[in-house]
């Protein structure tokens, strides 16, 4: 797409137009209620059949299973520095969120009342991690580990000869997956959703994947849980003379190379010079690179550029968008005036040596962030997403008194005379 000036009039209409251009069709949400009622019908034979259609994989349900001894296989065939990789990255991810993780609490309020909050890791749950995404299964599967979560499930795709990356499996053992199965798409929603006679269902279900995936998670919510609706990789960067147009280029190129057709990349520059400075370098760098076709194809259809005035105008179009990733390839005198008019991005890489690919892998947030605009109502991935939380309230009689008066007046105002009783006839009993 041509850069666009904000000031435009037709600037917001073709923004809404493009954010808006990832929304899913209807193809795909039938595709999803048809699968999974397949599954919800037939169980094992339901999976196994759709597998075959779809995926082109023939499982028989004995063979759905990954054990804890294929996963530690995997650890030992993997090249040494791969799995010290996994284990830096385990160490991050963990190392970030134990700062978040909820803790239990009491107090007293006004009455003299006993309240507070109990914390309790979920008992069973789903991770999602598409093909070869070795990434996803830490950090999925990390921060299940840490909440306490005894029953740590992964779905995963394999391949015609039923295998599975060798990354995947070590990382499934090195984050504490305790159960695993060999396949993925809407079928593995379904599994994790209605359960089969060979798979237990879940409590809720986490991780990204396909249009058909995140339909299929919108479609199971309600039976059980599910984190958000993470859609295909988003990238905003806003430039601007400070930016360095190299690496501006490799970042955008870094989002764009995932490959599914529907990624969406955003520049939003502060100069018309720096704009041309970065796609250039976007031509250049394009060149060597092994995914330039799938590249290719994001660009054309999924690159919005726009040139701002300043800061402020940059902030209100990373608002609109909510984007997953977002750099601040800024002066960084400017990067807290950013970071606190900017309220919807999922992820906020600050500065020139923050590539988004660190914290694609390993700088310790999840990588499961918001995507399609839902940063507006959701954010990424944390701790207490694998919690349940239940409100504690112990009253004596002395506090009961205090708030009796409160109690009766809204039960009158709602016209709810036994609660209004459920209160006073405990005093009355007491003289």
């Amino acid at each position: 797409m041509a850069d666009l000036a904000y000031s435009s009039r037709t600037f917001w209409d073709k923004l809404s137009a493009f954010c808006k251009s990832a929304e899913v069709p209807q193809s795909i949400v039938d595709a999803a209620s048809s699968v999974l009622g397949e599954v919800r019908e037939h169980g094992d034979a339901g999976v196994a059949k759709a597998l075959k259609r779809i995926d082109k994989v023939s499982l028989s349900p004995d063979a759905f299973s990954i054990s804890r001894d294929e996963m530690k296989a995997a650890v030992r065939r993997l090249p040494k520095g791969d799995v010290q990789a996994i284990k830096d990255s385990v160490a991050s991810v963990t190392e970030f969120h134990k700062h978040a993780l909820p803790k239990s609490w009491t107090a007293k309020n006004a009455h003299g009342a006993t309240i507070g909050e109990r914390f309790y890791p979920l008992e069973r749950v789903g991770l999602y991690i598409p093909r070869n995404l070795v990434s996803t299964v830490v950090m999925t599967a990390a921060l299940a580990k840490l909440a306490g979560v005894k029953e740590i499930v992964a779905f995963t795709p394999c391949g015609p000869d039923g295998k599975v990356n060798d990354g995947c499996l070590a990382a499934m053992y090195l984050s504490g997956v305790t159960e695993a199965y060999r396949f993925g798409g809407i079928m593995a929603i379904g599994a994790a959703a209605y359960g089969t006679e060979t798979i237990k269902p879940v409590l809720k279900v986490y991780g990204p994947g396909n249009a058909f995936v995140v339909e299929a998670k919108r479609q199971v919510f309600g039976t059980i849980g599910v984190d958000l609706l993470p859609g295909p990789s988003e990238l905003l960067v806003i430039a601007d003379d400070h930016a360095d147009a190299d690496f501006v280029a490799s970042d955008l190129l870094a989002q764009a190379e995932h490959g599914s057709g529907r990624e969406k990349i955003f520049l939003v520059s502060l100069s018309k010079e720096k704009t041309k400075a970065i796609r250039a370098a976007i031509r250049e760098q394009m060149k060597s690179l092994p995914r330039k076709d799938a590249i290719k194809a994001v660009l054309k259809d999924g690159f919005f550029s726009v040139v701002v005035k300043d800061y402020d105008e940059a902030a209100a179009v990373a608002n609109f968008v909510a984007p997953e990733h977002m750099e601040l390839e800024v002066d960084p005198k400017q990067f807290n005036k950013l970071i606190k008019s900017i309220t919807t991005a999922g992820a906020i890489m600050q500065g020139a040596w923050s590539a988004t690919a660190l914290g694609d892998f390993v700088a310790g947030p999840s990588h499961e962030l918001p995507t399609g605009r839902s940063g507006r109502h959701f954010s990424g991935l944390q701790i207490s997403d694998f919690m349940r939380r239940s409100s504690l309230v112990r009253y004596s009689k002395s506090a009961l008194k205090k708030a009796a008066g409160t109690v009766e007046a809204f039960a009158r105002m709602e016209g709810l005379e036994a609660h209004g009783r459920s209160v006073s006839s405990r005093l009355e009993k007491e003289g």
